[in-house]
């Protein structure tokens, strides 16, 4: 009998002892400063669901729309050639075929049914163009950005903590993704007192992390960075296509290849496609390009200004003045075997070497 109330005497001692020490901790998690605790409807809590809100505008070739994107896989014909897209790196198999031609009209066909995703990650099937076309109406135009912030992202994973001040629960939560962090803060109620386990990383445009040790931290870090970069949330497919183009990239690539030729020129609205065939373009390191064309060469000068989208190279060949201009560097490609360097300059005038050199 002594033993048994003995043993009940422990048993009770324990669970006290449990029971204060769990009130401890919730004692200790609800006294965490209000301004390290992650409430709804708070600025903190906006920005946060911005940067963890579903991209629309990833995909605007295919739908032309920035609240939207089209989940994958699905199968496209983009001017008569069929493409399975498998991933967003697809997309650039269709601007590739829309870009080969510049005076031709670009048709894409969707194979439907398919699904869309929303900002918020929730879903719909679209059974035919006219479903698709509907649904992007709803969407900002071109040229206007949508409120998702893209110019920086969490890493994952990383966790929250989480008190219930109505059943008195602490519980943690882990995330892996955008989307399980968008619909937790969706979630957030006025009696959940929510602390994110710091610190945590961060990912900018450039690839560069660093870590985030508090709230305010996060906060001030969101909003400095959150206009670092161009967003793309227009209809121009183009004007991001050299985003890490340096100048000594396109030096290696007119140096390292021999015998350029003219693929695609235009001048004042006017096509001269074939007007260099046979004609080799050959550019050295010095500065200077020779062409060479029925036992003729004829020389000249290259150089090159700017960074990124704004790369200009400067022709000067007296020989060929169609060549001749002060060229904007659209794209380097090289994915298909062949390598084309493309020059545009307004809407009139377009230059594209290519070379069998890769």
């Amino acid at each position: 009998m002594k033993t048994a109330f003995k043993f009940v005497s422990i048993l009770l001692f324990t669970f006290a002892l449990v029971l204060t020490s769990c009130r401890k901790e919730e004692s200790e998690f609800i006294e965490t400063p209000p301004e390290d605790t992650l409430e709804p409807n708070s600025l903190i809590a906006d920005l946060m669901l911005r940067t963890v809100t579903n991209d629309g505008s990833n995909d605007n070739i295919l739908d032309l729309a920035n609240c939207i994107n089209i989940k994958l896989p699905i199968t496209v014909t983009a001017n008569s050639t069929e493409i399975v897209i498998n991933s967003e790196t697809d997309y650039n198999k269709v601007e590739y075929i829309f870009d080969e031609e510049y005076d031709d009209i670009n048709v894409l066909n969707i194979s439907f049914p398919i699904t869309i995703v929303y900002t918020d990650y929730s879903e719909a099937i679209m059974n035919n163009i006219d479903d698709l076309y509907n649904t992007a109406d709803i969407c900002n135009g071109e040229n206007i950005a949508d409120e998702d912030i893209e110019c920086i992202d969490f890493v994952y994973p990383f966790s929250v903590s989480i008190f219930n001040t109505n059943n008195e629960q602490l519980s943690t939560e882990v995330f892996t993704n955008d989307k399980e962090l968008y619909h937790f803060i969706k979630t957030i109620s006025t009696e959940d007192i929510v602390s994110i386990d710091f610190p945590i990383s961060v990912e900018l445009t450039d690839n560069s992390q660093f870590e985030i040790y508090s709230m305010t931290e996060l906060q001030t870090s969101i909003e400095n960075h959150q206009n670092d970069c161009d967003e793309d949330d227009d209809f121009d497919h183009d004007d991001d296509d050299c985003d890490q183009c340096t100048q000594e990239l396109v030096a290696d690539f007119l140096t390292g290849c021999q015998d350029w030729y003219v693929d695609k020129l235009k001048k004042n609205n006017v096509d001269y496609n074939t007007i260099y065939d046979g004609y080799d373009f050959n550019f050295f390191t010095n500065g200077t390009v020779s062409v060479y064309w029925n036992s003729t060469t004829a020389y000249g000068s290259w150089s090159i200004t700017g960074t990124a989208n704004d790369i200009i190279l400067t022709i000067d060949i007296p020989t060929l003045p169609l060549c001749n201009n002060n060229w904007e560097l659209q794209e380097i490609n090289n994915n298909t075997g062949l390598t084309k360097v493309d020059f545009i300059l307004n809407t009139d005038d377009r230059l594209r070497y290519r070379n069998n050199c890769n």
